[in-house]
């Protein structure tokens, strides 16, 4: 999903990389992501794991002895439901070698399998949340997952906003690095929006205003255009004074839209909300519906998805754009032909990105699912898995976990 690096490429040389790191012979505690969807013992999703092979393999590769840190779930104390043991075989066969496995975290036999490790191989421990002070970031449990390692890696950019003791404890008590995942994140981050090519746009839908009004007060102040889309758009058109219809729409939010819109307005910001929608009485798929104005919302109708017109000033948008970043789908787009803007513009970015014009990123679980629904997340410049961390460096939020591998 990106163009994952071998090297710093500069905009990361504010981070310490696995470039700066001496890892052979060495003991090398690499946080990693592997909370994965698992069914019948058998994981369904496997992203999370493709993304971390490349910093175990190359750690491997020069020798070093990889110990992997993971939490799964969220468990209240053990829980054998919630065991990384069957996940040790899923990462083995992903990485074409053997991945042991410990049953515990720390203590006599967390540290005797580690104490077995030779250059090369790979361990892999129970799953950290077992144990209560990690959540709490309890420098006695960050003391006893230090006495197991050399080096720390941090390459679980999707667990980056949480100060826990694998992810930001260790970083601040051995010689901490960013793994190669981690490092592709940081870069795309910001290449989007702390050093862009402008003009920059941002695109950001779902469905409620309240759970976003830090993301698009940040956004305002950051982006030239703005869009608009999904649920959300209904808050800020009804603030306007149109009649909005069954639409999920947050009414007691409209002094709050106003508000945005004034910052908006003020920091130069362009807002671009939809001029048309595809309108229907049922919240279902294929549901009868029709192309309406929002000035034309019936009673019982509700706005399912962004309309034609919509879709066209969207994508005349893209094209003046250099930087696009998305979170969050323009319509119901789990229910066709509800589906139809946020593939519209998504194909649309894609093109562009395809072409050189046009550097992508995006975002959040829904967002991953449209961009997956519309066939184009691989030709995204990057597609970031992190949904909570995403979030929170959108709405401008320094990162635990990203802070403490700073140089």
């Amino acid at each position: 999903m990106s163009e994952a690096s071998n090297g710093a490429s500069g905009e990361a040389s504010a981070f310490r990389t696995l470039d700066d790191a001496d890892v052979a012979a060495k003991r090398v505690l690499v946080r990693v992501d592997l909370n994965v969807p698992m069914d019948a013992g058998r994981v369904t999703d496997d992203t999370r794991i493709q993304a971390v092979l490349p910093t175990i393999r190359e750690i491997a590769d020069k020798g070093g002895k990889v110990i992997l840190l993971a939490h799964f779930g969220r468990p209240k104390g053990e829980d054998p439901a919630l065991s990384l043991a069957p996940i040790a075989g899923e990462v083995a066969s992903r990485l074409g070698r053997p991945v042991a496995f410990a049953p515990a975290t720390i203590g006599e036999v967390a540290a005797a399998a580690v104490e077995k490790l030779q250059p090369g191989e790979v361990l892999l421990l129970e799953n950290t949340r077992f144990d209560k002070r990690e959540e709490k970031n309890d420098p006695d449990f960050v003391a006893a997952l230090a006495a197991l390692g050399d080096l720390y890696v941090n390459d679980a950019f999707a667990t980056a906003h949480r100060a826990h003791a694998s992810t930001e404890g260790l970083a601040h008590t051995l010689p901490a690095f960013a793994g190669r995942c981690m490092q592709v994140e940081i870069e795309a981050l910001a290449k989007a929006l702390e050093k862009p090519q402008r003009p920059v746009l941002a695109v950001v839908g779902g469905a409620k205003v309240s759970s976003k009004l830090e993301l698009l007060g940040n956004l305002v102040a950051k982006v030239d255009i703005l869009v608009i889309g999904g649920g959300m758009a209904n808050t800020f058109l009804a603030a306007q004074g149109r009649h909005v219809g069954k639409s999920l729409c947050e009414h007691d939010l409209a002094g709050t839209a106003l508000e945005i819109l004034d910052k908006a307005k003020a920091a130069g910001c362009e807002i671009v909300l939809p001029v048309d929608a595809l309108a229907a009485t049922e919240f279902r798929a294929n549901a009868p519906h029709r192309v309406a104005s929002v000035d034309d919302i019936q009673p019982d109708e509700m706005m399912l998805d962004a309309g034609p017109a919509s879709i066209a000033q969207v994508i005349e948008k893209l094209h003046a754009a250099k930087t696009v970043v998305w979170n969050g789908p323009f319509g119901a787009f789990e229910l066709p032909p509800f589906d139809t803007a946020t593939v519209a513009v998504a194909k649309a970015a894609a093109e562009l990105t395809d072409a050189g014009q046009l550097l992508s990123v995006a975002g959040g679980g829904d967002t991953v699912a449209a961009l997956n629904h519309a066939g184009v997340a691989e030709r995204f410049t990057y597609v970031s898995t992190a949904g909570g961390a995403f979030l929170e460096w959108l709405e401008g939020k320094a990162l635990p976990g990203v802070e403490a591998l700073r140089r």
